[in-house]
């Protein structure tokens, strides 16, 4: 589903690769005993080796080679037994090394696929380039002073997974899409928690435009991109920014770019490096990460189900759509909630109920599933009244409400309130023959062909009973009775 854009000299097609950082969901820090939580207050997360303290040697924390190697196994790439730490020359100031330990030439995790959801509904691979390890820098603060800037080291050191995609991406919604399953995984995994306004998770966008069939064209790169709306807005804004520059004779500077929020622009930020201006070389302070594949084997027996094993399988097993199927799963606790509703009951019910009602109710007040105050076994248990007919499907979205309101379970609010379904057919055939009585005129209309009101006697019937009659009853006597 190519993103095209149609300039004067013909049509452009986007290509683009995802870089994404993620922070590993760890107590403490790749080379230090230090805490890795979001939030402290400025440079209190920080050790000596954080610092970058004369002397101080980092120690690898084997907790987040663990989340690597999850991370790996969930993206279905091939995890890399022998890996090594290299330095990334480069000076910014809240970088107190100098460099950035990082992974080069052998990486922790390499070539893998994962499976995007597109809004027509097709799916489509995305090639893994790689993951690597490495640490994060520092945050320099700008707008505490007018004319200084502050650094704060908390995030300095903290776990990184950089994960590459190939440049199979070929719009903004495929990007958007990419993002969104990559998020979805971490989260499922436990490795990241997804955070982007936190900064625990962010994209790095390569992009280049070319003409459809053409060779690859020059990339620039848009970093620290925090949100998948962001994503999008930079990609559509970089694609036309690229097209006008060559269709006016002009050339793309290879570069790395910053998108500005406000403005709604990319902006250049420097001129793209090269590997060798960062002058790699293997850490000497570290030597050479190898593990035995039975770790690997014994981590890969902990994987939950992953989101795309999960969609199928409700595909297969209830026979939802796969869109139903794709809301579902986009969070586990929302998958393991609609689990809950359906089992033992109708799954499409359970789907209908979940997706359009809860998560509609939940989205309006601006709340999440943790916030629901109908629990998975409520809402299942107003779903059986549902199903054997105890209860209307009208009267269960009133039920439903007081549900919300007051966290009642449904079985004590149709008690309460009486609102149990009438079955008794000589119940209902009493109320069909008083509406008869009551409106001869239209009797006589309906049997001499206006069958139009048909629906009219069904509402009035419905409305004598209060909502109670059960609608299949009071349709099949009313067919006989008026025919």
């Amino acid at each position: 589903m190519s993103q095209i854009i149609k300039g004067e000299t013909g049509e452009w097609e986007i290509v683009i690769g995802l870089e994404i950082h993620a922070q590993i969901t760890a107590h403490s820090k790749l080379f230090s005993g230090a805490p890795a939580n979001f939030g402290a207050a400025p440079n209190t997360n920080v050790s000596l080796v954080d610092a970058a303290m004369p002397g101080m040697l980092p120690v690898l924390n084997k907790k987040c080679v663990e989340q690597a190697i999850r991370t790996g196994l969930g993206l279905n790439a091939k995890v890399n037994n022998h890996s090594v730490f290299a330095r990334k020359n480069y000076f910014y100031p809240d970088l107190p090394q100098g460099y950035q330990i990082s992974q080069f030439e052998d990486p922790i995790i390499g070539e893998g696929k994962i499976e995007i959801d597109l809004p027509d509904g097709s799916v489509k691979d995305i090639g893994i380039t790689r993951l690597h390890l490495e640490q994060d820098a520092g945050k320099s603060v700008h707008d505490q002073h007018p004319n200084k800037s502050y650094v704060d080291l908390n995030r300095s050191g903290c776990a990184l997974m950089e994960i590459v995609s190939e440049p199979d991406i070929r719009g903004a919604e495929e990007a958007a899409a990419y993002v969104t399953k990559i998020r979805m995984i971490l989260r499922y995994l436990e490795t990241c928690d997804g955070n982007m306004d936190e900064g625990s998770m962010r994209a790095d966008v390569n992009i280049s435009v070319r003409k459809v069939g053409d060779d690859l064209g020059t990339r620039a790169e848009i970093k620290n991109v925090n949100s998948v709306k962001a994503v999008q807005q930079a990609i559509n804004f970089e694609a036309v920014r690229q097209v006008d520059i060559l269709e006016n004779g002009g050339s793309v500077d290879q570069e790395t770019r910053l998108w500005d929020p406000v403005k709604l622009e990319t902006r250049s930020m420097r001129s793209k490096e090269e590997a060798h201006d960062y002058r790699y070389f293997p850490d000497p302070d570290l030597l050479p990460l190898e593990f035995e594949q039975s770790w690997v084997d014994e981590i890969k027996q902990t994987l939950p189900e992953l989101p795309d094993e999960k969609k199928h399988r409700f595909m297969n097993d209830f026979d939802l759509s796969a869109y139903d199927a794709s809301v579902l799963i986009a969070e586990r606790s929302r998958a393991d909630y609609y689990e809950t509703v359906a089992k033992g009951r109708d799954p499409k019910l359970a789907a209908n109920w979940v997706i359009n009602e809860l998560l509609g109710i939940l989205n309006k007040n601006d709340k999440t599933l943790s916030d629901s105050p109908i629990s998975a076994e409520q809402l299942g248990g107003l779903i059986a009244l549902i199903s054997d007919e105890t209860i209307s499907g009208k009267i269960a979205k009133d039920v439903f409400a007081e549900m919300y309101k007051s966290g009642k379970n449904a079985e004590i609010i149709v008690e309460e309130k009486g609102l149990k379904q009438v079955t008794d057919t000589n119940a209902i055939e009493s109320l069909i023959d008083q509406v008869m009585k009551e409106n001869p005129d239209n009797v006589e209309k309906y049997r001499g062909g206006k069958d139009k009101l048909f629906g009219f006697f069904v509402g009035q019937v419905m409305k004598k009973s209060q909502g109670k009659a059960n609608p299949n009853a009071v349709n099949k006597l009313l067919k006989e009775k008026l025919g």
